[in-house]
């Protein structure tokens, strides 16, 4: 039995036994619960803390642990309802809206229902993700001196000069602030170089995450149409001329959710028409680190190729790690740096340290590049069996690109298939994919569905999950 269980199962055949004691009386000493539940003191320790954190015992040291005084029954509920007037006044003429729909980025943090297989994850599953060599870091990290002291504002300067190598082209140390992940990143970039009100250039489709950042700050999202090979140049010159957008937003490689790459003679293209229109271009580089083993060799950042400073370069180390190690990094050139700078303190002063300090020492250990190589071959492997499936299983629903890096497929569905009937049936047979709908700031030209093959436990999951996803189309279909 793993610990985490063994924690929960303790925890609550202590809760449903404190009934045997009186407020403030003392429970069993640690060795008498391990040797009753025959647990580890470490397995007792933690249940302790469960419980206290509930409110339910007090740990007093060199004591013991005691039950405390019960909860007074919580008092009537008061009369909410003048708040709709209070949240709603002035609505209509807010630049920046007060309520903010997640809806498009919960579908992929949501925990789906138990025995439910997970297609619309957007993180590695915690069988690839490097567990052991996190929590060697972080122990690293943890006595490190000063690891629990104030960092600099912009970051550690070691991790800006590793994000800084990392992105290449001569971008420096003094040209990275440490971010708390990617998401934070784009926040703070949207918000920095677009006023409210006005329009900002996204692909379609296009990250939800994104969208809902840009909505949330009072910006107009522009769709620019992207195929096999990104974002249409044409298309983004006439955008840039029709709204006078001075931000466009692109993911260049393994873009969310199409999968695909700049192709290079379009990179210099879309750095050249937003320079030529006085805007800057934020490049979510989000999925470098998710390249598949069989890739060819990838184009360097559009930052490592631009002296002008028209790209703002957005990176992270969540995805190839953990949801929880939230470091990312914003790189850029020129006065709007100090205007980054300047809004990411005020939200949020600075990265907490140990955050920083421990994914300083991941990505400075021998594991990080093994977990790298690791990471790669499985995600080829994943990809590889999730394709094959659909084209056996879902012969229906169109795969434009099978792309070589990133963790999901994009598929079209035919236009006979309605696609929130086909997530409801879906979750009836016991899986969950994520809708292709949140995915365009615009009306979407068919519908589409995301599977994410790096989320689900192995290629035995991929196939159930395949076919629990074959039979609720079968469901809909006359």
């Amino acid at each position: 039995m793993n610990e985490r269980s063994s924690v929960a199962e303790l925890a609550q055949s202590l809760r449903s036994e404190l009934n045997r004691y009186s407020p403030g009386g003392k429970l069993p000493s640690s060795r008498a619960l391990v040797e009753r539940h025959r647990v580890s003191p470490v397995t007792v320790a933690r249940a302790l803390a469960q419980l206290a954190a509930e409110g339910l015992v007090v740990t007093r040291p060199g004591a013991g642990a005691f039950r405390t005084e019960p909860r007074t029954a919580n008092p009537a509920a008061g009369d909410t309802s003048w708040q709709e007037v209070a949240l709603s006044a002035d609505a209509a003429t807010e630049l920046v809206p007060r309520a903010v729909d997640a809806s498009g980025v919960l579908v992929t943090l949501a925990a789906p229902p138990p025995g439910v297989i997970e297609f619309n994850g957007g993180y590695l599953h915690p069988a690839l993700q490097p567990e052991h060599a996190l929590a060697a870091a972080l122990a690293r990290a943890g006595r490190r001196p000063g690891a629990w002291g104030r960092p600099p504002t912009d970051g550690l300067p070691e991790l800006r000069e590793w994000f800084a190598r990392e992105i290449g082209g001569g971008v420096t140390a003094a040209e990275v602030l440490i971010t708390a992940g990617g998401q934070s990143a784009i926040t703070t970039a949207l918000r920095a170089l677009a006023p409210p009100g006005t329009p900002v250039l996204v692909e379609s489709p296009t990250y939800p995450g994104m969208l809902a950042v840009a909505r949330a700050a009072g910006l107009r999202p522009v769709p620019v149409p992207v195929d096999t090979d990104g974002v249409r140049p044409e298309l983004l010159e006439a955008a840039f001329r029709a709204t006078g957008a001075r931000v466009f937003v692109c993911q260049p490689l393994f873009q969310n959710p199409t999968g695909a790459v700049l192709a290079p003679e379009r990179r210099h293209e879309v750095v050249r028409i937003a320079r030529a229109a006085g805007a800057f271009v934020v490049e979510d580089d989000f999925a470098r680190r998710l390249v598949h083993a069989d890739a060819p060799p990838l184009p360097a950042p559009l930052a490592a190729d631009d002296p002008d400073g028209v790209v703002v370069h957005v990176c992270s180390l969540t995805k190839i790690t953990s949801p929880s190690l939230r470091v990312g990094a914003l790189a850029a050139r020129g006065p709007v740096l100090e205007r980054l700078r300047a809004i990411q303190v005020v939200d949020s002063f600075f990265v907490p340290r140990p955050l920083q300090e421990t994914a300083l020492e991941l990505v400075g250990a021998p594991a990080w590049h093994r977990h790298l190589r690791a990471v790669s071959q499985e995600l080829r492997s994943r990809r590889d069996v999730l394709a094959a499936e659909a084209a056996r299983s879902l012969p229906s629903l169109a795969l434009p690109q099978v792309p070589h890096g990133g963790q999901h497929l994009w598929l079209r569905l035919p236009d006979t298939l309605s696609e929130p009937a086909l997530l409801a049936a879906a979750l009836r047979t016991g899986v969950s994919v994520a809708p292709g709908r949140p995915y365009f700031c615009a009306e979407p030209p068919a519908g589409h569905i995301r599977l994410s093959f790096a989320g689900v436990a192995g290629p035995t999951e991929i196939a159930e999950g395949v076919r629990r996803l074959r039979a609720a189309i079968e469901e809909l279909t006359p």
